[in-house]
């Protein structure tokens, strides 16, 4: 008896298990290793993205200290870098937005302009076509523009652009520059001409945006840091951003990374659903050595020894398949850069990750141990007697008196949350992820247990025989429907709240439909310029809405605190309102003044101006007192820390105006209307200097396109902002998001259908003896199948079913806490999405099914 106990046995026991049952295993390994997998190819993604922006961040702000700003450099300011700086380390950029067109083509096109001027960027390596026009371009000659505009607009190089009043030869087109994102072609190509030629333009008059950027190389040993810092305090009343390569770094960091932790949440989804075939699988690896654990506790080997042994094998399984998923992982990560390749400002060469490869390995191996020990402990409770008969005590009964049952299911409850916050780095949110999948399974277990009682009560007796018997065997022993809906269902919530998320997104960008949404915008139009607009919209039967003035302001003092004092000494560092309210205090607003709200806006604090009591629609531009009434958006009104009643003095080109605050409003950003942050009450910016923004619709493409084109030979300083052509954009780059996302969930999907193939397994001898029942009283074998399918189908439908309608509740929580929109449920896509659910649970289950439909009763006597 001494051969059967002890460490050694264990080990040898292990070893000869892990011998024999590598085959019968094999799910296990298969369910680990695709969990794996998905954690390893997000996570070293994420390392190598991280790795790739610290080697990058030079060349990716092109500088050692950038410092922008939405007005020309003051003299003090170009003084200041003067003295800290040589002359050769200061390079300068101006950016703005235009109407660009080629006069031998036709079409016209928003460009994103940019005048340079000095040896920018001093790191980094721009590609152009040919190789000396970048050179070219800094000695003065030519533009250098993004291929896409010449596609655009059917224009080769040594063609004649027109970029305002402006004529320049397209010098060479932009191959690559560091930075690059395939996001900035949703606001128009780029073009680079000499900062020499931008007075030609005619295009920085009053009303244009523009951003003034100098680039610093620092000094040969200098502390790029300090000296920012010391640039910060010098320059607080400026209302300039001063940022170092450093900054830029961090930020980067801070959002891919969100990007990497979000797609970590995913495919950490695709291990725990993988622990479920953990589970599966050891549970039917006990059904089969049933028999001989019995006997090997006749020969006295002890429970203890016995679940040492098999849960050290079932170990070495989890970190074999752990070590697979490693392997795995690290080929499907060379698809994400591919995929988010239009998000990534940097260049990401896929790399194995050793912290990546370690947690792979570290947390498969705790899933497999920790989804495998509660199956496990029924070693426990196998008896010698086992070995003679088969027992007929309740097994149920037994299990519920185990308390260490109950300590294995607690451990399984901890281990979601533990590698959740483990994953995210965020004790908070890895507790809201938990929550959040224990709510899901929690609602699908509801469901398969609705399911099997509802059947039982309300079975259909009328219905034909082979549906009658398909549907009972959802409730009978050895059913499969919880394990089948809880993969299959969470699989089918996550594809399925992918697809609801992204149709709503994409219904906010759509300008069609009954309502005609306007999709052009003709912005900076002068006062004297709207004849002129009027008649060329008219010329090509379009209608405009009714103008929209826009004043041009900033702040200058809030509660009688001059924002000098604000950015400068209200209780922080300059450092710190960097990362706070310093952008609203710094920012130019681009103001209107109304009596109405619009369909946009809803009102959520204090009172509008009542038309009766609105001063006279020609006061001069700043009435005495009281301070004009003003709207404040919510969200603004939070950073700038005013409510209804605080006074907000402005400056409206050097006019002191002061206001009060009347309302706040909740603003509808994404619709595509004119929104404004601050409001004015008629009757004090009507004598301001103000431009005028109009909107049109133009359903034909090729008539906007010649609309564009008449606007920029015209009037060359207006721009047209063809909505059509962003939403497509958006729409591209919604879609490459999405599909990245779907990607990983595809692997929870995968990981779902070989749970349903360790259910398949686990009732395959209870299956088998129902059929030779069924044929020896005379069923064929096509009625066994159809069985087999009718409760297949019945199974994907309900899995399909209750994860869809989770599916379209989390995309319900999306549209309303998240991206503030109206939810719009894409009823085609789900209904393939679920389709393909159960198409893949019939699959699946019928080829798992065919040895049973096989069997003949002969077979099945000689093996009793």
């Amino acid at each position: 008896m001494s051969g059967v106990g002890g460490a050694r046995f264990v080990l040898r026991h292990a070893g000869r298990e892990l011998r024999a049952a590598r085959r019968r295993l094999g799910l296990l390994v298969a369910a680990v290793s695709v969990g794996v997998a998905a954690l390893v190819a997000v996570d070293s993604f994420t390392d190598n993205l991280r790795a790739s922006v610290r080697a990058q961040a030079r060349d990716l702000l092109g500088a050692d200290i950038a410092l922008t700003g939405r007005q020309a450099f003051t003299p003090r300011v170009t003084e200041l870098l003067a003295r800290s700086v040589r002359r050769a380390d200061l390079a300068r950029v101006t950016r703005f937005a235009a109407m660009a067109y080629v006069p031998r083509t036709s079409g016209a096109r928003l460009v994103q302009a940019a005048a340079v001027e000095g040896r920018y960027p001093f790191y980094g390596r721009i590609v152009t076509e040919p190789a000396g026009a970048w050179d070219a371009l800094q000695q003065g000659r030519g533009v250098v523009v993004d291929p896409e505009l010449l596609a655009a607009l059917d224009a080769r190089v040594g063609d004649t652009l027109a970029l305002g009043e402006g004529r320049f030869v397209i010098a060479g087109e932009l191959r690559s520059m560091p930075g690059d994102v395939g996001a900035r072609a949703a606001l128009g190509p780029r073009v680079f001409l000499p900062a020499r030629d931008l007075p030609a333009t005619k295009l920085l008059g009053f009303g244009a945006r523009a951003e003034y950027a100098t680039y610093v190389r620092a000094p040969a040993g200098a502390d790029v840091q300090r000296l920012a810092a010391d640039w910060r305090a010098r320059l607080q009343g400026e209302r300039i951003r001063v940022r170092t390569v450093g900054d830029d770094q961090r930020r980067l960091d801070d959002s891919l990374g969100r990007l990497g932790r979000y797609l970590g949440l995913v495919a950490l989804v695709a291990l725990l659903l993988g622990g479920l075939g953990v589970a599966s699988a050891v549970h039917v690896f006990l059904k089969q050595q049933q028999e001989t654990i019995a006997v090997l506790r006749c020969l006295g080997a002890g429970s203890g020894h016995l679940l040492a042994a098999y849960l050290i094998e079932a170990g070495l399984l989890g970190l074999g398949g752990s070590a697979l998923g490693v392997v795995l992982g690290v080929a499907a990560q060379q698809a994400l850069p591919g995929l988010l390749r239009d998000f990534l400002p940097v260049a990401v060469e896929p790399a194995l990750s050793g912290r990546a490869a370690l947690t792979g390995l570290g947390m498969g191996l705790w899933t497999t141990l920790a989804f495998a020990l509660p199956p496990l402990l029924a070693v426990r409770r196998i008896p010698p007697l086992a070995a003679l008969r088969r027992a007929y005590e309740s097994e149920r009964e037994r299990a519920a008196r185990d308390p260490w049952r109950w300590a294995a299911f607690a451990l399984l409850a901890l281990t979601v949350p533990a590698l959740a916050v483990l994953q995210v780095g965020d004790l908070r949110t890895g507790l809201w992820f938990a929550a959040g999948i224990g709510a899901a399974l929690g609602v699908l277990a509801l469901a398969s247990w609705a399911l099997v009682r509802g059947m039982r009560r309300w079975f259909p007796h009328r219905a034909p025989y082979v549906w009658r018997q398909g549907l009972a065997n959802l409730y009978r022993p050895a059913n499969q429907t919880v394990a089948v809906v809880l993969a299959l269902g969470f699989g089918a919530f996550l594809l399925g709240t992918l697809v609801v998320a992204q149709h709503g997104l994409l219904a906010e960008l759509d300008l069609g439909g009954p309502a005609a949404r306007p999709n052009l915008v003709l912005f900076d139009i002068q006062t004297d310029q709207r004849a002129a607009v009027d008649s060329t919209l008219a010329a090509r039967g379009l209608t405009a809405s009714a103008p929209v003035p826009i004043v041009p302001m900033r702040i200058r003092s809030i509660r009688g605190r001059a924002v000098t004092e604000l950015l400068g000494r209200d209780g922080g560092t300059a450092g710190r309102r960097e990362g706070s309210n310093a952008w609203a205090l710094r920012r130019e607003y681009r103001s209107t003044y109304r009596d109405t709200l619009v369909a946009s806006e809803q009102l959520v604090a204090g009172t509008w101006w009542s038309r009766d009591h609105l001063p006279p629609s020609r006061r001069p531009a700043v009435p005495p007192v009281p301070p004009v009434p003003i709207s404040v958006e919510s969200g603004l009104a939070r950073e700038l820390g005013v409510g209804v009643g605080d006074e907000i003095v402005w400056d409206v080109q050097g006019l002191e105006v002061p206001s009060r605050v009347a309302s706040l409003r909740d603003v509808d950003w994404a619709r595509f209307e004119p929104n404004f942050f601050v409001v004015f009450a008629p009757g004090a910016l009507e004598q301001a200097p103000q431009t005028w923004v109009v909107l049109t619709r133009a359903a034909d493409p090729a008539v906007r396109g010649a609309l564009q084109r008449a606007l920029a030979e015209r009037l060359p300083n207006i721009t047209v902002l063809d909505l059509a052509s962003i939403a497509a954009a958006l729409e591209h780059l919604v879609g490459q998001v999405v599909l990245a996302i779907r990607f990983m969930a595809l692997f929870s999907l995968l990981t779902g259908a070989l749970v349903l193939v360790g259910a398949v397994s686990t009732s395959r001898l209870q299956r088998r003896r129902e059929a030779v029942l069924l044929r020896t009283l005379g069923a064929t074998r096509r009625q066994i199948g159809r069985i087999v399918v009718a409760e297949y189908l019945a199974l994907g439908a309900l899995a399909a079913l209750v994860g869809l309608g989770l599916a379209t509740a989390a995309g319900w929580a999306l549209a309303r806490f998240v991206f503030d929109t109206r939810l719009a449920v894409p009823v085609a896509g789900l209904l393939a999405l679920g389709a393909g659910v159960v198409a893949l649970t019939l699959l699946v289950g019928v080829a798992g099914s065919r040895e049973v439909a096989r069997r003949t009763p002969l077979e099945a006597l000689r093996e009793g």
